[in-house]
């Protein structure tokens, strides 16, 4: 069985590690199961995730999947793309074989997490997406958990992206099935832990995956944001040392 871990509000908060996430990861390895990390962060190259969770006291194992790389993954190879996006999404698409260009025409515009949007870039988006380019977001989250509470997301930019062009865009990070087609390459079909801070993303994912799904509280949700809640986790901890501790006890 494996545990496919969110990062960001799961093992660290913007930079700081969650106190336990370490040892946890840890005993699910020495108990046998195998773990992924799966994150809708696309500003960040995988190599800097890598090593953010080393520093974490986290050995990452080849085994960290961002929604970057599924935006890639619905793009064919030798493609042009604008890519609306920090360094990940660039590295990205440069590894899948895609020219990366900044102005349009190109066949799709890939919009991600970063910190230097700005009117420049949402024009380029907007007029390459008027020229016939694809849509594409990474992922549609609205905001980023910190530890000063949430931030604007990916979801917040590519919504600006949208609405300038008049289109409605592909979301390839999680839920949506880019995401899980990545997972599946890894660790291949259930039964599976996913293990989030966010039902409307990891909890579909979980769906999508044939997983349980297990809810931590040290991201964007609170307990009190459940009342309701469409797909209810399977399990609720504090956070991922609890859940692990709880799902390895039985």
């Amino acid at each position: 069985m494996a545990w496919v871990i969110d990062l960001d509000g799961v093992v660290w908060l913007t930079r700081d590690p969650i106190p336990g996430s370490a040892d946890a990861v840890a005993e699910l390895r020495a108990a046998g199961h195998e773990v992924v990390f799966v994150t809708n962060n696309a500003e960040s190259r995988v190599s800097e995730l890598e090593a953010k969770l080393a520093e974490a006291g986290i050995e990452a194992g080849g085994a960290v999947i961002t929604s970057a790389q599924a935006a890639a993954s619905v793009l064919d190879p030798g493609s042009t793309a604008l890519a609306c996006g920090g360094p990940g999404v660039v590295e990205a698409l440069e590894a899948r074989g895609i020219t990366v260009r900044s102005e349009g025409p190109v066949d799709a515009v890939v919009v991600g997490f970063h910190h230097d949007f700005d009117y420049a870039r949402l024009t380029a988006a907007h007029r390459a997406v008027w020229q016939g380019a694809r849509l594409i977001g990474t992922n549609a989250d609205p905001t980023l958990p910190t530890p000063e509470g949430p931030l604007p997301g990916a979801g917040s930019l590519l919504a600006a992206v949208a609405t300038a062009a008049g289109v409605e865009p592909e979301v390839a990070g999680k839920p949506f099935p880019p995401m899980a087609a990545l997972v599946r390459q890894l660790v291949g079909d259930g039964p599976h832990v996913m293990v989030g801070d966010r039902p409307s993303t990891d909890g579909l994912l979980a769906v999508e995956l044939g997983a349980r799904f297990g809810l931590v509280l040290s991201g964007t949700t609170d307990a009190g944001d459940l009342e309701g809640e469409e797909h209810a986790p399977d399990r609720v901890a504090d956070d991922l040392a609890a859940m692990v501790a709880a799902e390895l006890g039985g």
